[in-house]
């Protein structure tokens, strides 16, 4: 995969795990609002796993290949399987009452491993092209 590809996969996982979080921080205000405007289907579960399991599948065609090909840093797929396990432990093992904090705080926390792997890779492909012009 071509590093332009990867970079855009970060900016997409970083922005839909930004987005998540204050959508997951918000949902709690705002949920008696949205059959009002229109918005019921947004505190659906199945809109959640379908961006949960989109969350998935962006961050692991982004950081794995990210890793092998560039960096070889552990941390931002570190902070990724963190943020998975604060919002599935959140969900599966009960914390419902902590949800307000722990899901936002997982999302936000994903969202900082693809910004940190798109700063990796990008420095990684800066060091490599101003190392060729040196030769």
């Amino acid at each position: 995969m071509k590093t332009s590809f990867l970079s855009k996969l970060d900016q997409i996982g970083f922005t839909a795990s930004a987005l998540c979080a204050v959508h997951c921080a918000l949902m709690p205000f705002v949920i008696t609002l949205l059959p009002l405007i229109g918005l019921e289907f947004l505190s659906s579960p199945w809109v959640e796993i379908a961006v949960i399991s989109l969350s998935v599948v962006v961050g692991i065609s982004s950081l794995i290949p990210s890793y092998l090909k560039f960096h070889r840093k552990c941390g931002p797929i570190l902070l990724l399987v963190l943020g998975f396990i604060l919002i599935f432990g959140t969900h599966l093992l009960g914390f419902h009452d902590m949800e307000p904090v722990l899901v936002p705080l997982g999302g936000l926390t994903i969202a900082a491993a693809h910004f940190i792997n798109w700063k990796l890779t990008r420095a990684h492909r800066h060091s490599c092209y101003t190392s060729s012009e040196n030769k």
